[in-house]
C-alpha cells in the first residue's frame, strides 16, 4: 500500500510507481531514472559508488530498466503534455524516439567509459517547447556543479535541475517524478514555484526526500525568478 505525505504544494508517495500512476494526475514529466549501471559492463560508475542505492524492492540493471522503468515512463511520457528524462548514455537507446536531445555536459568528467573519459550526460525531450517560436532556450548546458552529499549514490545537481525544470514546465504545471530519490526534484519544485509529485520505492531515500523538503519550507526558499532572455548558443 502506497503511503503519501503532502508538503507544502508536493505530493511525496512512497511505494511502487507502477501502482501509484494511475492514482495521480500531472502536466508534466521530469525524471532522472536508475541508468542500469550495475548490470553492465565497461565504465567505473560502480567503482564511484553510483549504483550503490539501498537496494529492498530492484534490480539497477539494464533488464530492469527495460520491464520496468522504461514502461512506467512511456506511459507518463504519453499522459504529459512535456517530458524530460535524464536516461544514462547505456539506457538512452531503451527509451521512445524522443523530440529532441540535449545534454549536460561535464567537461570535467572524472569517470571513465569504454571509449574515454565521459563528458556527455543526454536529455531527451518529449512534446513541444512551450517556448517555440518565443525565444527558446538551449536544449544543454555545461555542468560545473557538484551535488549535495545527501546520503544517496546519485543526487542530482540542485542548480542543473532547475535549469530543466524552467526550461520544460511553465508556473501552473505540475511536475511528476516517478523515481524521485532523494526529492532534488522536489526541492527544485518548490524554489521555483512549480507544484510537485513525486514517487519513490526506497524508504531511506523516501525520508531523505521529506527531510528536505521540510527544511527547505522552515527557510522559506522560494525564488520567483525573473523571464529568461532568449540566448543563441546552442550549449551554454
Amino acid at each position: 500500500m502506497a503511503e503519501k505525505v503532502v508538503i507544502g504544494n508536493a505530493e511525496l508517495w512512497h511505494g511502487d510507481c507502477r501502482e501509484v500512476l494511475p492514482l495521480v494526475t500531472f502536466d508534466v514529466l521530469l525524471c532522472d531514472p536508475p541508468y542500469g549501471i550495475d548490470g553492465g559492463n565497461g565504465g567505473d560508475s560502480r567503482n564511484f559508488n553510483k549504483g550503490g542505492y539501498a537496494l529492498t524492492g530492484w534490480q539497477d540493471t539494464e533488464e530492469y530498466i527495460r520491464w520496468c522503468v522504461v514502461p512506467v515512463l512511456t506511459l507518463a511520457i504519453a499522459w504529459a503534455k512535456r517530458a524530460a528524462i535524464t536516461p544514462g548514455v547505456r539506457s538512452m537507446s531503451f527509451y521512445p524516439r524522443p523530440a529532441d536531445v540535449g545534454c549536460y555536459w561535464t567537461p570535467a568528467a572524472a569517470m571513465h567509459g569504454p571509449w574515454g573519459f565521459t563528458t556527455f550526460n543526454p536529455i531527451l525531450y518529449y512534446g513541444k517547447d512551450f517556448r517555440a517560436g518565443k525565444g527558446a532556450l538551449p536544449s544543454g548546458r555545461a555542468l560545473t556543479e557538484s551535488a549535495e552529499k545527501n546520503g544517496h549514490p546519485c543526487p542530482k545537481p540542485l542548480n542543473a535541475w532547475k535549469w530543466l525544470l524552467d526550461k520544460v514546465a511553465e508556473r501552473d504545471d505540475v511536475v511528476f517524478d516517478p523515481f524521485m530519490g532523494s526529492g532534488t526534484g522536489a526541492v527544485a519544485c518548490h524554489q521555483m514555484g512549480r507544484r510537485f509529485v513525486g514517487v519513490e520505492i526506497e524508504r531511506a531515500y523516501f525520508d531523505i526526500a521529506c527531510e528536505r523538503l521540510h527544511r527547505e519550507m522552515a527557510q522559506g526558499k522560494i525564488l520567483l525568478e525573473e523571464p529568461r532572455q532568449p540566448i543563441q548558443e546552442g550549449l551554454l
